[in-house]
């Protein structure tokens, strides 16, 4: 569980980061990011009711898209707001293909080194 000061939470941020900030895709996953000017990166996961009207498979995406993010966390620059977005083929995808698709895709930002 990543702790909370690494969570991307005020109204504020979302705007700046949706505004001003870079798109990229990789398949089903999608980021939106954006430098903060601090000495932390923070990440904030979006899974909407248009992926899944059961909260039970939305919040198990938003874990497993968490558990990738702690799990490379001493790989990420620091310095980024960070949105992540998926689409709703996520839900038949392996957590091993989703770990992929992200990390390559963070790569492809240069946010993981």
């Amino acid at each position: 569980m990543l702790l909370r000061k690494y969570k991307l939470k005020k109204d504020n941020d979302f705007k700046k980061v949706f505004k001003n900030g870079r798109y990229r895709q990789n398949g089903f996953v999608k980021i939106k990011f954006l430098k903060n000017n601090l000495d932390i990166s923070r990440f904030s996961f979006i899974v909407g009711l248009k992926i899944s009207k059961k909260a039970v498979q939305r919040n198990k995406i938003k874990r497993r898209l968490e558990e990738i993010i702690q799990l490379n966390f001493k790989k990420i620059i620091t310095g980024f707001d960070i949105i992540i977005l998926v689409d709703k083929e996520i839900i038949e995808k392996e957590y091993t293909e989703i770990e992929e698709n992200l990390v390559n895709l963070l790569k492809e930002s240069k946010i993981i080194i």
